[in-house]
């Protein structure tokens, strides 16, 4: 099975919601009380997905709200630079600020962040600054949960999941499910369940699905067979190193394996893992091999320092598959 998109289109994908800054510990195998020093990157889901597509050579756009400040100029230059087609971000004028991560890297195993959420500009992106004229201008709007989970951001997907489905667009949506951010786990149920059961492709790891869910330990099985009677006609569910699963509408199971390789930090791998996936479907690759695309992506940026700036060229990973063809792969 392949997934269809309108080929006529000027923009491959087209993201919204959240921007923001990473600061990443340079120093590594320490606390965070002990780091003294962070690298500066552009952050947040959607955004790496932007520039992971560039990347790669499709064309992006992103639609988000960038503070009026260093960090928000920061933000653009860097998107646009990478070839990110910046002309619907909107600047706050309202003195919302730009939102932090700082990241701790004690071990491969043992990362963790700390966010500074409250207020940020990307949160107040109101549904009057959603353009129509723009998004039927691409094959697929890509959503993220994060800008779900406050008003009038919400409203604001809502309208552009809406502007979508009226224009032929294809709709992902990528869990990308941050708790600190909600008021419970019964309001993200709700509002994460009304865009899923709107998409086109769902994408996300198990636990994310149990939140949307508002489950404990789901079953793949009863998630696709819900989502399956809606919109959705694929849906990934992620399992961390034991791989990740496709599944389609037609009743189709793919596994995807991960790719070893020497792990700095865990941060960044779903969003490379969203792009180059996405990349493989748009190109008209089949499900198997986008799954491939994506475990490769992952690998990549989990053994480097940022995520934005680790996102992967189609190169190097198609030379990682390669390479590993021969290879045992143990399961992801």
């Amino acid at each position: 099975m392949k997934i269809e998109f309108n080929s006529e289109r000027e923009f491959d994908i087209i993201a919204i919601g959240r921007a923001c800054i990473d600061l990443n510990a340079v120093e590594y195998n320490r606390p965070m009380e002990e780091t003294m020093t962070f690298k500066k990157y552009v952050g947040g889901s959607p955004a790496n997905i932007a520039i992971g597509t560039s990347k790669l050579g499709l064309k992006a756009g992103f639609i988000g709200k960038l503070a009026d400040d260093q960090h928000g100029r920061f933000i653009e230059k860097y998107m646009a630079g990478v070839g990110v087609d910046t002309s619907n971000i909107v600047v706050d004028q309202e003195g919302h600020k730009t939102g932090l991560a700082f990241t701790e890297i004690k071990s491969p195993e043992e990362c963790s962040i700390l966010m500074y959420r409250d207020e940020v500009a990307d949160l107040y992106l109101d549904p009057s600054e959603v353009s129509e004229d723009y998004i039927k201008r691409s094959k697929i709007l890509l959503v993220s949960g994060t800008a779900l989970a406050k008003s009038p951001s919400r409203e604001a997907v809502l309208k552009a999941v809406q502007l979508a489905k009226k224009n032929d667009v294809r709709v992902i949506f990528e869990l990308d499910y941050r708790g600190y951010t909600w008021a419970s786990k019964e309001e993200t149920s709700v509002y994460y369940t009304t865009v899923a059961e709107q998409s086109d492709v769902v994408i996300g790891t198990r636990d994310e699905f149990d939140v949307m869910e508002n489950i404990k330990d789901g079953s793949n099985e009863a998630t696709v067979n819900h989502l399956f009677k809606h919109s959705p006609e694929l849906v990934v569910i992620k399992h961390g190193v034991e791989g990740s699963y496709a599944y389609t509408k037609s009743g189709e199971v793919f596994r995807g394996h991960v790719y070893l390789t020497k792990v700095l930090k865990t941060f960044g791998a779903g969003d490379s893992y969203a792009s180059a996936f996405l990349y493989a479907l748009i190109k008209g690759k089949d499900i198997e091999t986008a799954l491939k695309y994506g475990s490769a992506s992952a690998a990549i940026v989990v053994s480097k320092h940022s995520s934005s700036e680790a996102m992967p060229t189609i190169e190097e990973i198609e030379q990682l598959i390669a390479e590993r063809s021969e290879e045992t792969v143990t399961n992801q």
